[in-house]
């Protein structure tokens, strides 16, 4: 049950998007000790090995492990859209772009999420939907063409960018397929022992595509404290903290609430970017990201 916005509520809302911004910070510092594929299945191996014995009493019953092997299918390709390629395309965004162009563009998220909804999954889109997803859309473009209208003419696109693109899209799909009811109720009444699941097959995708950057000569790995330390940290805090907190404020708030808390992830980004990486935002940025997320609030009102 819903209920109202306490400071408890809005700080459990408010520590996720610090460490999903903390995430993207942490990637764009790695870039060039670890390659993003393999980042990426390292983070969710240390992610499953902490999830597993948390999960491990509901994942050991017979009715759940039959469920799981019933919907195998299913939880392979939540673990393809939101691990192996949601992170992967992340990670590998950051290599060209700057943490705080990753998350604006990712800000753009809802946008995906009215588009794949209503194409694939029926959904009636309202016209406060349309209005907001136009400000959305804008926002987004300003963060591609750099605040420059000129640009959207020839429009030259980095690379990371479109990675980043392509990794919202991936995220809209294994969100419309998170509010299917096709799971084992114990297995969904346990936050660890269902995210475990979805972990531990997209930990597998992970490798594949991490194995796909080995044999294209990309294993290379510079191992330092500073490194360790970084792969401890998005595992633990984006990975497995961070959903944790997530889901006991959802279940305080309710998910419209706090569909709004997730754009503070552009905003954590930029203070950290700041802080750690000397890269300052600059207006076009501010300006992107008010009309996101405007265009978030215009849709969400009644």
């Amino acid at each position: 049950m819903n209920q109202k916005l306490s400071p408890k509520t809005a700080l459990l809302l408010t520590v996720p998007p610090l460490l999903w911004a903390g995430n993207a910070i942490v990637g764009r510092l790695v870039r060039s000790a670890v390659p993003p594929m393999t980042l990426n299945l390292l983070r969710w191996a240390i992610a499953l090995a902490v999830l597993l014995p948390l999960g491990w009493t509901t994942l050991r019953q017979a009715g759940v492990l039959a469920a799981i092997r019933l919907r195998w299918r299913r939880y392979a390709l939540l673990g393809l859209l939101g691990i192996g390629m949601y992170n992967s395309l992340q990670y590998l965004a950051l290599q060209s772009s700057t943490p705080i162009n990753v998350t604006l563009v990712a800000s753009g998220m809802p946008v995906w999420m009215m588009l794949v909804g209503r194409l694939f999954y029926g959904v009636a889109v309202r016209r406060r939907q349309v209005v907001g997803a136009l400000l959305s859309i804008a926002g987004v473009l300003v963060v591609l063409c750099r605040g420059d209208v000129d640009q959207l003419l020839a429009l030259r696109l980095v690379a990371g960018d479109l990675y980043m693109i392509l990794a919202t899209i991936a995220w809209s799909f294994y969100s419309w397929m998170l509010l299917q009811p096709r799971d084992d109720p114990a297995l969904r009444a346990d936050w660890a022992a269902f995210l475990g699941t979805q972990v531990a097959f997209g930990a597998l995708w992970s490798g594949a595509f991490a194995g796909v950057e080995w044999a294209a000569g990309g294993a290379s790995i510079a191992w330092s404290w500073p490194v360790a330390a970084a792969l401890l940290f998005v595992a633990v805090g984006p990975a497995v903290l961070a959903f944790a907190l997530w889901g006991a404020g959802i279940r305080r708030a309710g998910p419209g609430i706090g569909a709004f808390f997730v754009n503070l992830t552009p905003l954590f980004t930029a203070l950290l970017s700041s802080a750690f990486l000397g890269e300052l935002p600059h207006g076009y940025h501010a300006l992107a990201f008010c009309m996101i997320a405007g265009g978030i609030v215009v849709s969400a009102r009644r």
